[in-house]
């Protein structure tokens, strides 16, 4: 693009040489735009994902003096409480804001700012990333676009906003990182970039575990295509393992200590360490014939899955570690873990596109890379946004990836196709052209197909009745009627309201989403679905003191598909056995509730 000067003003060298300034000036503006667009919801702490209502919990008991290394939930499955996977990175941020907040606003009002807030936080690291990356690849001033694509990736921003306290957000902080590294021309910094982005994604969580894997592959592959890539593989191989190392000296909570397959364990850890190690050894070799280095690399590789597969055979089943029954019951029925064709077109079109419009992006811009060095990196962008795209086929939970991994590609479309358009005689083909390739290349025009086109039936009255009360029986005015009407007490409730209802009352609760909680995750559901004298005895094991039920939510669909004359059933026809003692709820509370008697 050529360089474009207003009253004196040149802008081209004005978004090279202070594209940092700009890109948080544009963060600020965002953040502002969603803050003031969600502050009713932030107002009402309307934490709708179950994940988020337990990070805040988190980061409560942290505050309230709970040990560091204790990442249990004492408010459910009590009276030992709930084993929690993750680790208390993310926590620092919230807890850092409502220390921030708290002696100007109280307590109360400073949970509400830091869980509004804390999403901006590694959505600011996302855009640097992204924008930096862009820079190396394209041309220093192309960064905006970064920007404008990410902005339409609706799957990955999602995990930005106000009220999205949860890690994920944070590991994409790390992949948009590793994407930074992965195209650093400076070989050593890019190395320890990959690395330590890698090994914090680790220390929060294993769910991008597989692009983790798929970055150490792409630095060691470069490897082997070019020798003197072999200061970013050794700067690569230290990072990832010291930073590993650190992460779980400093995070890792006391129970993931046990040889455990779903955490940065001491399992995952070893593995960390001897890749690292193999990588650096592996460097100091660094024999100048290409069949020798891949040989080499085909062997480092070989050692770590052998020794994974003899050392930690059980690991090669789901990391989660649960039984079959959970699995059936419960975790195979969780959406985001279900493959990308087996959703709506509605949800999966959008989420999709963007992925492969990166990769025929990252595909053309390899083709007409001017350098070797350019077309390395552009193969490897390529390789990692055809790797996520493949992802989607195993899960859709790794749209938001895949679509973060797309934008450097959209965004070599967009510098290279615009400026074509802008570029004509005609101000028609100027004007509709430029912005019909951008939204083509943006992948903007998917949400214009699912509005526009009858791709998708409306939602049933059925639907509509569950989804109304998910949203009631979360919200905080129906909460505090529980507050307001029982002393703090154990209630019996679904599992997915466990953790809301910790948040929001006083009160304690069984089971959360947790597949570490399996017994207490059976134990509703056989209360609910097995005979009424079952479930008094399993309510029974857990103190519980009260039975809550919330009629229509999606889980209560659940119980009474699975067995329609099971317990939940009898109560949603009305048979309720006598030891079931009705308290009566204000008009128009979203719930039923009864004290458990014992003594009949």
């Amino acid at each position: 693009m050529s360089s474009r000067r207003f009253a004196g003003f040149d802008l081209e060298r004005e978004l090279r040489t202070h594209w940092v300034r700009w890109t948080l000036l544009a963060w600020a503006v965002i953040g502002g735009w969603y803050l003031w667009q969600r502050w009713g919801l932030v107002n009402a702490l309307a934490l709708s994902d179950t994940d988020d209502n337990m990070r805040l919990m988190q980061v409560r008991g942290l505050l309230a003096g709970q040990d560091w290394y204790d990442l249990r939930q004492y408010r459910l499955s009590p009276p030992g409480g709930l084993d929690i996977h993750w680790s208390r990175l993310v926590d620092l941020p919230i807890a850092t804001l409502i220390l921030l907040f708290q002696p100007f606003t109280g307590t109360a009002m400073a949970e509400r700012l830091a869980v509004g807030i804390a999403p901006l936080f590694p959505l600011a690291v996302t855009m640097l990333a992204m924008g930096a990356a862009v820079r190396r690849l394209i041309a220093p001033a192309a960064w905006p676009l970064s920007i404008l694509i990410l902005l339409g990736c609706t799957a990955t921003m999602a995990q930005f906003v106000p009220l999205r306290i949860d890690h994920h957000g944070w590991q994409l902080a790390f992949l948009a990182l590793a994407v930074m590294g992965i195209a650093d021309t400076q070989r050593m910094r890019g190395g320890l970039t990959v690395g330590l982005a890698s090994a914090g994604s680790l220390t929060i969580g294993l769910e991008l575990l597989p692009f983790c894997a798929m970055a150490g592959a792409i630095v060691a592959l470069r490897w082997v295509w070019d020798r003197d890539e072999v200061s970013r593989m050794r700067a690569y191989g230290l990072s990832l393992a010291g930073g590993s190392s650190a992460g779980f000296a400093l995070f890792a909570s006391n129970a993931n200590y046990a040889m455990r397959c779903d955490a940065l364990t001491p399992v995952w850890l070893s593995v960390m360490v001897v890749a690292g190690a193999l990588l650096f050894g592996l460097s100091l070799l660094n024999p100048a014939n290409r069949l020798a280095r891949l040989g080499l690399a085909v062997v480092a590789g070989g050692i770590v899955a052998g020794g994974f597969a003899g050392l930690f055979p059980n690991c090669l089943q789901r990391p989660e570690g649960v039984s079959d029954e959970l699995a059936t019951t419960w975790l195979n029925n969780v959406r985001e873990a279900r493959p990308i064709y087996k959703h709506s077109f509605t949800m999966a079109f959008p989420m999709a596109v963007l992925p492969v419009i990166g990769i025929i992006g990252a595909g053309f811009a390899a083709w007409r890379a001017k350098t070797a060095d350019q077309l390395v990196a552009w193969v490897a962008i390529g390789l990692f946004t055809a790797f996520a795209g493949a992802m989607l086929l195993w899960q859709v939970r790794a749209g938001p990836a895949a679509q973060l991994l797309a934008v450097p590609g959209a965004s070599w479309l967009a510098w290279t196709i615009v400026p074509w358009f802008l570029g004509q005689r005609w101000m028609l083909v100027r004007v509709l052209g430029s912005v019909a390739a951008f939204l083509l290349v943006s992948g903007l025009f998917a949400g214009f197909v699912v509005k526009y086109l009858p791709v998708s039936a409306p939602p049933t009255k059925y639907r509509a009745t569950v989804s109304k009360a998910n949203s009631r029986c979360a919200s905080a005015p129906a909460m505090r009627t529980l507050d307001r009407t029982l002393p703090p007490s154990t209630l019996f409730t679904h599992v997915d309201l466990g953790p809301r209802l910790i948040v929001m009352t006083r009160h304690k609760g069984i089971a959360g989403p947790y597949h570490r909680n399996e017994r207490a995750i059976l134990d509703v559901h056989h209360a609910f679905t097995g005979k009424p004298e079952a479930f008094r005895g399993i309510a029974k094991r857990y103190g519980a003191q009260y039975l809550l039920v919330c009629p229509n939510m999606a889980e209560t669909t659940v119980y009474r598909a699975r067995e329609k004359d099971g317990f939940y059933g009898q109560l949603a026809k009305g048979k309720v056995p006598q030891w079931l003692e009705p308290v009566t709820l204000p008009k128009g509370a979203p719930y039923r509730l009864w004290r458990i008697r014992y003594d009949r």
